[in-house]
Parts: structure tokens; sequence; C-alpha cells
């Protein structure tokens, strides 16, 4: 019988990098480091390349499923989704803004692109096709159009593009992120950045999830309110959920279990096999607390001038742009590049360290985003009621019990 293979999940590959990467500064040559820095400057150049078309490729196929199921209920939810993820953001700016400069100094953190004397031995360059807002603006003149249109030949090649998209990220970008991680994090040790990096994280990290906790316990008291239940006993029945996208580290496998919830919490099986699957990739406020928290702690720590209104811009952009991402894993950070680089002006080493960054809580933002999935539920059934079945009725009298 042939050995099994030990598959290792994304997480901890990028753990193990991070770690080897802060070792390996500690003794490696200047000529060896370069090496890694040469497969950095070519790797992120593919980035920058997949960036524009990740964004066509997720966003419009998006827009126009969802203009093809056309109704109230559907605007409702959609409405509720990116309300909620951009509401989500904003707390995020905010308890940032106001906590963060008292936890790191600013101009702590050189520019990272300038600390290191890794010089790329050389460089190919692959110019993008279109720059971030230009793909956006292809995407919703795509999704928005086939959404009124019976254009199924477009539609398919939507459908097919996307799958090439997803399949690059999953078997070529996905698989190197591990090495460009590790280079990323060569290149800061040998600066002397990387204690100030892991330090000021650490201490943001925390503040990013007890920001979560509070999250959910304001979204379910808002849905105890709107169904006139306890929202301790809404957000209890929904824990199942929590812990298995924390296991998972995916929204959409995740699904069967946050639609076994919903319905144990008195959402009917009809609104909630509506609601459960599309929020799973239109719901992301978790995802987006964690990307502006740790944007807006990278900018302090490089000094690098930021307000309000640069903040506000990249939040709504962030909302749509992230908009099927959790399909494909990190699909959500990758999604989010875009923006990082031309609404705040990240180099190609500030968005390595978000992608690193993101990753290593990815299991947290996700148990966010699924738990919150509940909560849409929740107020669309309470304005759309549908007839109950035995069993909703039933799960009803044990949350009111």
């Amino acid at each position: 019988m042939a050995p099994r293979k030990i598959k290792i999940n994304l997480l901890f590959q990028i753990l193990i990098a991070i770690g080897l990467g802060i070792l390996a500064g500690q003794f490696f040559p200047v000529w060896l480091g370069r090496i890694f820095a040469t497969f950095n400057a070519i790797f992120s150049q593919f980035l920058g390349f997949i960036i524009p078309l990740l964004i066509v490729g997720f966003v419009a196929p998006a827009i126009a499923e969802i203009g093809n199921k056309a109704g109230k209920m559907l605007l409702l939810t959609v409405a509720l989704a990116y309300i909620s993820t951009i509401c989500a953001g904003f707390m995020s700016f905010w308890v940032g803004d106001s906590s963060f400069p008292h936890l790191i100094h600013p101009r702590q953190l050189g520019v990272l692109d300038k600390g290191s004397d890794l010089i790329p031995f050389f460089n190919i360059a692959m110019p993008p096709m279109m720059d971030v807002m230009s793909s956006l603006v292809l995407a919703f003149i795509l999704g928005i159009t086939l959404a009124y249109l019976n254009g199924e030949t477009l539609k398919g090649v939507l459908n097919d593009f996307r799958d090439v998209i997803s399949m690059t990220i999953g078997k070529a970008i996905i698989p190197l992120l591990p090495l460009y991680i590790f280079g990323i994090f060569l290149n800061m040790t040998m600066a002397g950045e990387v204690a100030t990096v892991l330090g000021a994280f650490a201490k943001i990290i925390l503040i990013i999830f007890a920001m979560h906790i509070f999250l959910l316990l304001l979204q379910y008291s808002i849905a105890g309110l709107v169904a006139r239940k306890n929202p301790f006993k809404l957000l209890y029945t929904m824990l199942p959920a929590y812990f298995t996208a924390l296991g998972t580290q995916s929204s959409a496998a995740t699904i069967p279990v946050t639609l076994r919830q919903a319905v144990k919490m008195g959402v009917s099986e009809g609104t909630a096999g509506f609601v459960i699957p599309l929020c799973a990739t239109i719901h992301l406020s978790g995802s987006c607390m964690k990307i502006v928290a740790c944007a807006l702690a990278l900018m302090i720590m490089e000094g690098i001038p930021y307000n309000a209104s640069m903040f506000s811009g990249f939040i709504c952009m962030l909302g749509i742009s992230m908009v099927a991402a959790p399909g494909v894993p990190g699909g959500a950070i990758m999604a989010a590049l875009g923006p990082l680089a031309s609404m705040l002006g990240f180099s190609e080493a500030d968005q390595a360290l978000m992608i690193a960054l993101y990753i290593a809580m990815d299991s947290f933002g996700t148990a966010c985003n699924v738990t919150g999935d509940g909560f849409i539920a929740i107020i669309v059934n309470r304005v759309f009621p549908t007839p109950s079945t035995p069993e909703d009725e039933e799960a009803t009298v044990l949350l009111e019990s």
C-alpha cells in the first residue's frame, strides 16, 4: 500500500516559512539572500499582473449571477451584507486610529523596500493589462449588463475565465506563497526589522480578536431585537458554525453547518437555503476588519500619512472587490491587494507582509464571517417570513424558552 502523503494546511506552511525566514536571516550570506530576493521580485511582478484579472474574473460573474436573481429578498440580503462588511471596516479603523498609536511608535519601522541589502540579481517586468480601477469598472459594466441581457455565451466565457483565475491562484500562487513569505521575513531579519514587526503585530492581533467578539455580540443584539429573541441564545446556537470555520478556514466548506444552525435559530429552511450560501461569498465583515486593522498598523509603523477620507474610500472599495473571493484559499487578501496598492500606496513588500499577517489570522476572520451570516438570515427571515416547517417551529420554541 502506498504511503499516505501528509498534507500541511496553508496556515502552518506560512508559520513555518516565517520561522525559517527569521532563522535563516541570522546566518545567510548576502549572495544567498539575493537568490530569494530575485524570486520575490519575479513573483511580486506576477501578483501585480494577476490582480486586475482576478477582480474581473471574480466580480463580474458574481454581479451577473446576483442580478439574475432579482427580488426584494436578494436586494435586502446584498444590502445587509455590504453594510455589515463596511461597518466592520469603519469600526476597525476607528478602534485602530484610537488605540494603535499608543501601542505602535510611528516610524519605528523603515520602509520595507529600502531596509535591506538584498537586491535581486535580475527582474522580469510583467506590467498588468489594466490598472485596478479600470478592472473594477470593467467588472461592473460586464456584470450589470449581463444581469439584464440573455448573453449566455459571454456569461459562459466569464465563468470559464473565473475558473482559470481560481486555478491559477490555487495551483500557482498559493503553493508558492510560503516561499514568498520566507523571502520577505529573510529580508526583514537581515535588515534588523523583524523583531519590531512581530512585537507590534502581537498586540494588534489581540485587539482584532477582541473586535471580532464585539462585532458578533453587536450583530446578534440587533438580530435579537429584530426577531424578538434572546441574542445570547442565538449566538450560542451558531457556535458550531464558528468552530467549524476555525477548522476548515473556508466559508464555503462551512455552509452545511451554517445552514443547520440557522434553521435551529428559527430561520425557515427556504430563507436559510437562499441567504446562507449567498452570504458565504458576499458577507466578509471579519475579513474586512482584519485587513483594515493590519493596513492601518503597517502604515503607522512606516510613518505613512493617512486620514479618514482615504480609508473611507478604501473600505467601500474593499467590500466590493472581495465579492466571491472566499471561494479561493486566500482569495480575500488577494482581491484586497489591488485597493491596498492603488488607494493606500502599499509597496510590494507591504503587500507581502499583509498576506502573511492575514493568513496567520485567517481562521478567526472566516469564523466571524460565517457566524455573522446567521445574523443576516435572521433579519431577512423576519422581513420576508415564509411558511414554517415543524422543525422551524420547534427551534423557535427552544430559543424562546
